[in-house]
């Protein structure tokens, strides 16, 4: 795997621009250069394997105490404090049950659907950055590329659903199709009009066209039709209530999933919970400034006394901007949660008619005003 940071020509470093202090401050205790690039290029890749795992964690904990408290229980309190071990228990549960493979089932595409279902939902986290040089690799279409990986997983649920040799996992895994094909189109188009704004399709540089006036600048200003697109569209990606119709108990016992048990089982709801973190994360980077502050870094670098390229500003606002881009992902987490818990599920026909009837036509008028704008106001729509 191709490991890269991001150095971005001919834009200022904002004060984000941990690699370079990283490999000051190593050459000041004598290391070479490349010793020290070669020392940075872990540290990444190290935060995002962390990030990803511990989100896991941390959003089923979430789940199971913000379902709680919209139904007045009480929820998960005795793994742990606060039930904070009751993930990691569950992950032990499922670690020890018997994989059971059904005597009709394909086994071996019963066995890859899953890993179908996992794999390109990790390998999409290549392209999140959490900083100006904190992600693994600043491919020059990254966002095209989420969508492109993205669009592996409902091969997997659907290959998962036929080999179950099952109606019901079957049914769930034409949803699943159905439901992908339907809601993909208009979240490339909302993605689409921010490429056109951003003149890039590289991660780094649609949070770069965000600074400059904090909180003002962000996307979701110039795009409030295109967020509610996206997010709905992620919403239904993730298969999230209520456009979980995959898997609804109701109508399908437990859709493409009903024959599988143990670790397999499992890697569907780890694959689940990853990637709602994953697109959380990437509606922050599209919309809310990724790991831009809600005032401009001049102004903190001002009341600090120093220069935006001072080694201390930097490390402070590299620092807190990982932290921002983590707040705003998980306020987005909390909002699907509660939504969950909210709202009914709707039906397989309002669920296509939503994506076809309406999200397509809307996403098109948004794309075509978004040009409008380009070209009558480019100062303030990136022209």
């Amino acid at each position: 795997m191709l490991l890269n940071t991001v150095v971005t020509e001919g834009l200022p470093s904002m004060g984000l621009d941990l690699q370079s202090s990283f490999i000051e401050a190593l050459g000041g205790l004598g290391l070479g250069p490349g010793l020290a690039r070669l020392l940075w290029l872990p540290l990444p890749m190290l935060l995002v394997l962390v990030a990803a795992v511990v989100g896991v964690l941390v959003n089923v904990w979430l789940e199971r105490k913000i379902s709680a408290a919209a139904q007045q229980r009480i929820g998960p309190e005795y793994a742990g404090a606060l039930g904070l071990l009751q993930p990691l228990a569950d992950g032990l549960k499922l670690l020890f049950k018997e994989d059971i493979i059904p005597a009709r089932a394909d086994s071996l595409l019963f066995t890859l659907g899953p890993v179908l279902v996992l794999v390109p939902v990790i390998l999409s986290w290549l392209v999140v950055p959490f900083g100006q040089n904190l992600l693994i690799s600043n491919v020059g279409v990254g966002i095209f590329l989420w969508i492109a990986l993205s669009s592996i997983q409902p091969i997997g649920l659907l290959m998962s659903g036929y080999a179950s040799n099952n109606k019901y996992s079957l049914l769930g895994g034409l949803r699943a199709a159905a439901q992908s094909i339907s809601y993909e189109i208009p979240l490339a188009l909302a993605v689409l009009a921010i490429v056109m704004m951003s003149n890039s399709l590289s991660t780094v540089d649609i949070v770069n066209q965000q600074t400059g006036a904090g909180i003002l600048s962000w996307n979701i200003w110039r795009q409030p039709i295109g967020f509610v697109i996206f997010w709905i569209c992620v919403l239904a990606e993730c298969e999230r209530l209520p456009f979980d119709l995959p898997e609804a108990e109701e109508e399908l016992v437990a859709g493409y999933q009903t024959e599988y048990a143990g670790m397999k089982f499992a890697l569907f709801y780890l694959g689940s919970y990853i990637n709602l973190v994953l697109s959380a994360l990437l509606v922050s980077v599209l919309y809310l400034g990724g790991w831009g502050f809600p005032v401009p870094v001049e102004w903190l670098a001002g009341l600090m006394g120093q220069s935006v390229d001072a080694p201390l500003v930097q490390l402070i606002t590299g620092s807190v901007g990982i932290v921002m881009t983590i707040l705003k992902a998980y306020l987005l987490v909390f909002f699907a949660i509660l939504l969950r818990w909210t709202v009914p599920r709707v039906r397989i026909d309002q669920l296509l008619d939503l994506g076809w009837k309406f999200l397509l036509p809307i996403a098109l008028v948004n794309l075509l005003i978004t040009a409008a704008l380009k070209l009558a106001f480019p100062s303030a729509f990136g022209g």
